[in-house]
């Protein structure tokens, strides 16, 4: 196994017969467990080896590799708006008839196609499924007596007295705009109506301000909660990124953060002993409104083209063994997408577990949003100068664009 990062070039058989396989790897963090997974399958599969690719900016990196027509064997990725698009188009290939499949959960597998397929194809075996919710500092709660929220004025009140006794409540990474997404999926996909985007999408160029349904109309308490969270950054919260986040919460800058567990792993990179833990978003003031967001954090995909089918199908196979999945899991802190998975035994995800196992889960919102609404640096703007009449409207007029080129092709 080699770690090539920047050289994404189709590979194939060496001089003596060995198989390379291309396996794009979009997870920086997850760069020491695919590590793993890799030298273990190279020792059962001595004609085949694995060179994982990891480059900053996946997302464009791989849309590069497209036009210049250099698909990777195999792929990790996030099931979100891109993979959907890629999906659409028939970028990867089919997994339907994968042995593997049938030892994968029906509703991970829903995620996946929800997202985008191209004619009847699943694009994506899910390899791993994250959950949006709030981390904790335990050590932090303890030394001033407040306790874990259970409904939206609890979670006010604890940052009111954070905040009184010097505390920064909520750590904000403002410099990158794609943090401020996990606290949009959580509000606004608890908050939302019953079955918003399929009656949006039924509107078509009918959508937009004043419709219903509309963001302006459905969108608003979701976006004034939003905005009154972020309210409890610190003052330098523009300039810090996802990184420093990660950084400044290991060091108990805040007692809360808002990202998803998949940050856990990175927090406890840089302080091991740190005493987290995690709590879904209690978005009204009844603790059976309270939901956890989740989906599919790593799918993993096979290029459509790729010579080495066989061998790819072999890797793929390996990777979703159970003790693969697991083990991926306990150092990443995401849950199994596997039929009859044992509940989570990580002890950072046990405010979470009984949600998953009740099945009060709901996906992410913005894999709903086309990806040509630019999001991202609408949410940014919004949590800048706290417009949020400007940002519904905005993103009303943008899900319309939207609608209006798709009813012209």
């Amino acid at each position: 196994m080699a770690l090539a990062v920047g050289t994404l070039a189709a590979c194939g058989p060496d001089d003596d017969g060995t198989v390379t396989l291309n396996f794009f790897q979009f997870k920086p963090e997850a760069v020491a467990q695919f590590d793993e997974i890799i030298e273990g399958f190279e020792a059962e599969n001595p004609g085949i080896e694995v060179v994982q690719n990891h480059v900053p900016n996946a997302d464009t990196a791989l849309r590069t590799l497209l036009v210049k027509d250099k698909i990777p064997d195999v792929m990790t990725l996030n099931a979100g708006a891109t993979f959907g698009e890629l999906a659409r188009a028939g970028v990867f290939a089919d997994v339907t008839d994968l042995p593997v499949m049938s030892t994968v959960a029906d509703a991970p597998v829903k995620i996946v196609t929800d997202l985008g397929q191209h004619d009847d194809e699943i694009s994506g075996v899910p390899f791993a499924l994250a959950a949006s919710s709030i981390i904790y500092n335990k050590t932090i709660f303890a030394e001033h007596d407040v306790e874990v929220p259970q409904t939206w004025d609890e979670l006010l009140a604890a940052a009111d007295t954070f905040q009184a006794a010097g505390v920064t409540p909520f750590y904000g990474t403002l410099k990158d705009q794609w943090t401020v997404l996990p606290s949009f999926n959580n509000l606004a996909g608890a908050l939302q109506p019953d079955g918003f985007f399929d009656d949006l999408r039924a509107l078509g160029t009918d959508a937009g301000p004043g419709s219903e349904p509309s963001f302006s109309t459905d969108y608003r308490e979701a976006t004034e909660k939003l905005v009154t969270l972020f309210s409890y950054n610190q003052p330098n919260r523009d300039s810090r990124d996802y990184n420093a986040g990660n950084k400044a919460f290991a060091d108990g800058e805040s007692a809360m953060y808002l990202q998803g567990t998949y940050a856990i792993a990175p927090i406890l990179e840089n302080n091991p002993d740190l005493d987290l833990g995690t709590f879904p978003y209690p978005v009204t003031d009844d603790p059976e409104d309270t939901v956890l967001v989740t989906g599919v954090d790593v799918v993993l995909a096979i290029g459509r083209d790729t010579p080495h089918r066989a061998e790819v199908e072999k890797f793929v196979e390996y990777m979703m063994r159970p003790e693969n999945v697991d083990a991926y899991g306990a150092a990443q802190s995401t849950f199994s997408p596997l039929v009859d998975a044992a509940p989570s035994t990580n002890p950072y995800l046990a405010g979470l577990d009984d949600y998953v196992e009740q099945g009060r889960i709901i996906g992410y919102v913005d894999h709903q949003i086309p990806a040509a609404v630019p999001l991202q640096p609408m949410l940014q703007q919004l949590i800048i100068d706290g417009d949020v009449d400007t940002f519904l409207t905005h993103l009303d007029s943008e899900w319309r664009k939207v609608a209006a080129r798709s009813n012209q092709r």
